[in-house]
């Protein structure tokens, strides 16, 4: 083997190894290409869309889709370009056309590597000899079982984003579309009745524990941003620690001690932390930007809370101190995320008029 085919069999083993790492071991940042290829077009999209002002949101709703098309070219591209320099060596003597001339320049092998990956023969152009043969034979293998492997993977994707909006959506109407935390609580416990909260929270920790490790097994998911803000991780994962947060500093703990210490509530608490945390891990902030909202203080969003609570009859014994203290542990997290994410914390606290 010449040099030139040494490193071009190195440079397919590499592609191979990003796709190896990405669709099969399936965990956040593990590729060895992919996650780099992925922020540096999300990091294009950003840039291209700040001149749009209103309507950047529905340009970066378009960042997942396109950051899937980019990836599969940039896995088909290096592959290519691997077998084309294992085969440019061999072109004119092992491997030529059925007629006429070989030509042998670095295109003509792109062409060649290209139907080699998807057709066993290459297509005009045969192997002459057992080694090219071979190579056509693994190369066909090779093509046909990552394009297998890149469609499961993105149904796969796609499955798990109908779920993740599926979740967000139900958090939505869990707070009559208003985004508030308290207004769910007081859904939850209408006239201060809990007894159904319970399972209704399991139901909701069970599928943000879904939606955390499908975001772990498909970091393409990272990228999937849509223009309204209750479909954001962010906003959904607010909603959610605002709820447990208001559980744990405003009930009444004599009352509604079996609520406060459920199990459901610190699980709900904990995965949607950990979801936080793998998209902040994943996604390091922007230092050229700045979230032009701030959303309400921490004791006027209480205040609030708690008018929402008493006027639905639910008994409360507030702790501002405790509710501030909880808060501003996950809150920079949320707003990290927001921000890199393209949302401004305004969108991500306020409260909505029902839709």
């Amino acid at each position: 083997m010449t040099l030139e085919q040494i490193g071009g069999a190195v440079l397919m083993l590499l592609f191979l190894a990003d796709i190896f790492l990405t669709v099969l071991y399936a965990r956040a940042g593990t590729g060895v290409l992919a996650p780099r290829w992925n922020r540096l077009i999300w990091a294009l999209i950003k840039a291209i869309s700040r001149p749009f002002g209103r309507r950047r949101s529905a340009v970066l709703s378009f960042a997942g889709p396109l950051i899937v098309v980019a990836l599969i070219g940039f896995w088909a591209l290096g592959l290519t370009a691997g077998a084309a320099l294992v085969i440019r060596p061999e072109l004119g003597t092992a491997i030529r056309p059925s007629s006429g001339d070989t030509p042998t320049d670095f295109v003509t092998a792109l062409l060649v590597a290209g139907s080699s990956l998807s057709i066993v023969g290459g297509g005009d152009y045969s192997p002459h000899t057992s080694d090219t043969r071979l190579l056509f034979l693994l190369n066909s293998l090779i093509g046909a079982s990552v394009l297998s492997l890149v469609l499961s993977y993105l149904v796969q994707v796609y499955s798990a984003l109908q779920e993740r909006n599926a979740l967000a959506l139900n958090v939505d109407l869990l707070t009559g579309g208003k985004g508030d935390a308290a207004e769910m609580l007081a859904r939850l416990g209408p006239g201060g009745d809990f007894s159904d909260a319970t399972s209704e929270l399991s139901n909701l920790a069970r599928s943000l524990a879904t939606i955390k490790e499908a975001h772990h097994f498909y970091p393409l998911l990272f990228y999937f941003r849509f223009s309204e803000p209750r479909y954001a991780v962010s906003r959904f994962s607010f909603v959610l620690l605002d709820l447990t947060t208001l559980i744990d500093t405003s009930l009444d703990q004599h009352k509604y001690g079996t609520l406060v210490r459920a199990a459901s509530v610190g699980a709900l608490r904990r995965c949607a932390l950990l979801l936080l945390q793998t998209l902040d891990r994943h996604f390091p902030n922007s230092d050229d930007e700045r979230a032009t909202g701030h959303g309400p203080s921490y004791e006027e969003s209480y205040a609030a809370a708690l008018a929402t609570m008493r006027g639905a009859g639910i008994t409360i014994q507030p702790d501002n101190a405790a509710y501030a203290e909880q808060r501003s542990g996950w809150d920079p997290l949320i707003r990290r995320v927001a921000l890199e994410l393209g949302y401004d914390t305004d969108e991500i606290q306020r409260r909505w008029a029902p839709f």
